[in-house]
């Protein structure tokens, strides 16, 4: 239990509660005390007034007759039983003609004393209003119980508000720091979870949209990412085992078989030839993956220019048309004439791309397969597209094509690295471009759509 109070007060949720309830009954407090100072000079003013509104009513008698004043102060002060309001008449001599006491010291005007009356509690205060009246002294006198118990029933009441909102502040930020702790709680977790290799591991989600459902929702992402990078290079490695394992050791055979006929006096030319071939085989696979690497990194952005990707797209066209048509394909070009699509980008990083999107087709296309690569502009977008009626890929497998060392072919019997479509989604990526496959029954499209960008100026 005490560890779990020592966790609430070292809570930046309980500790913020609190801050919140301080400045809250803070402003509480001031503005009480505020409102009780404008309450109480309030009240002093009515009495005042009631004070002098009886006095002027008991100092109009005095014009018509003394015998009448007199009358009139002694009357007053026989209604007051309770003695709220008490009342003196005296001579200039300071003799009581009428009233309840004898207020021959008190000054003229408003004052406050303390009277010991019959029936009264000691020392009772009063506040006062005397002045001369003919050739008498009147006083007129009201007690200030009243407006003190009610000053007094404000103050407590005003204490047990305090008291009560902050119970009521306490407990509630200690509920909400608790219900937030939890969650933070929740997000600590996970992340012990997932930094002893659990990358499944999630967040839980309230589900109510607040900043740390976002966060959290955000962390979920990357810890998507994270868990699917992972899978990548896990997959990876062991592509790139298989991948290079077999001409690793088609490597070894060689060089063995050329050592063994360089002991016999044998000619090796063919060996070096083919080992040579290997070798740049293997070279050739980690120069792809340098390359994914460096444009991933973004070093090639400073070399971004504005382009018009149709000569691009024309250009690879007139290219690859020749090795198509020796391979028993097809390859057209469309462009539409007398349309600028500029987009931001590296015409060389490009082609590079292009190349890859042909060079793939080609390969895994059989003879008679028509390919065409085509530019068209839609939606703020330049579209590039590669289609061809081919076998196309599996709607499962599209989303793999485009990790590293990935292919169709699991038993590796076809030439290629597996690299050509991660390069592709490299470049694509740099690009901040879009990469959609779509069936085309037959066949595959390929449709990488770029921002659109102005026309530089001339």
């Amino acid at each position: 239990m005490s560890e779990t109070r020592f966790n609430l007060l070292r809570s930046t949720p309980f500790r913020l509660a609190l801050t919140f309830a301080f400045l809250f009954l803070l402003a509480f407090i001031l503005s009480g005390a505020i409102v009780y100072q404008l309450m109480s000079a309030s009240l002093a003013r009515q009495l005042d007034q009631s004070i002098k509104d009886t006095y002027s009513l008991i100092a109009a008698t005095a014009k018509s007759d003394e015998e009448d004043f007199v009358a009139t102060v002694r009357d007053h002060a026989q209604f007051s039983q309770d003695k709220d309001e008490i009342f003196s008449l005296t001579d200039r001599n300071g003799n009581r003609l009428a009233g309840d006491f004898t207020a021959s010291s008190l000054p003229d005007g408003f004052s406050m004393f303390a009277a010991n009356l019959p029936g009264v509690p000691p020392d009772t205060e009063y506040r006062a209003y005397s002045g001369m009246v003919g050739g008498t002294n009147l006083t007129v006198a009201f007690s200030l119980s009243e407006t003190e118990d009610l000053e007094t029933i404000v103050l407590m009441s005003f204490g047990w508000a305090t008291l009560f909102i902050t119970g009521i502040a306490v407990a509630g930020g200690a509920v909400l720091a608790s219900r937030i702790q939890r969650r933070l709680d929740g997000i600590a977790s996970t992340m012990v979870d997932v930094s002893h290799g659990r990358l499944d591991a999630r967040i839980p989600l309230i589900g109510n949209g607040d900043d740390i459902d976002a966060v959290s929702a955000q962390v979920n992402a990357a810890l998507e990412r994270l868990s699917a990078l992972v899978d990548g290079m896990r997959e990876v490695s062991a592509n790139i085992a298989h991948d290079l394992k077999t001409p690793l050791n088609r490597l070894q055979m060689i060089l063995e078989s050329a050592a063994d006929k360089t002991a016999s006096g044998e000619d090796v030319a063919t060996e070096l030839t083919d080992a040579r071939a290997e070798s740049q085989q293997i070279n050739s696979t980690f120069d792809a993956l340098l390359r994914i690497a460096q444009i991933e990194a973004g070093a090639r952005k400073a070399r971004f220019i504005d382009l018009d990707v149709g000569p691009v797209v024309e250009t690879m066209g007139e290219v690859y048309a020749d090795v198509a048509e020796d391979d028993g394909k097809a390859l057209s070009t469309s462009i539409v004439p007398d349309t600028k699509c500029y987009i931001h980008g590296d015409r060389d990083l490009l082609m590079q791309m292009l190349a890859n999107l042909v060079e793939n087709a080609l390969r895994h296309c059989p003879p008679g397969t028509a390919i065409e690569l085509s530019v068209t502009r839609g939606g703020g977008h330049v579209l590039i597209h590669v289609r061809d009626n081919g076998p196309g890929i599996p709607v499962e497998e599209r989303e793999k094509v485009f990790r590293r060392l990935y292919r169709l072919d699991t038993s590796r019997t076809t030439p290629g690295s597996g690299l050509g479509l991660s390069l592709v989604k490299a470049v694509a990526d740099l690009h901040g471009a879009a990469i959609v496959l779509e069936d085309r029954n037959p066949g595959l499209g390929v449709t990488v759509s770029f921002p659109a960008v102005r026309a530089p100026a001339a």
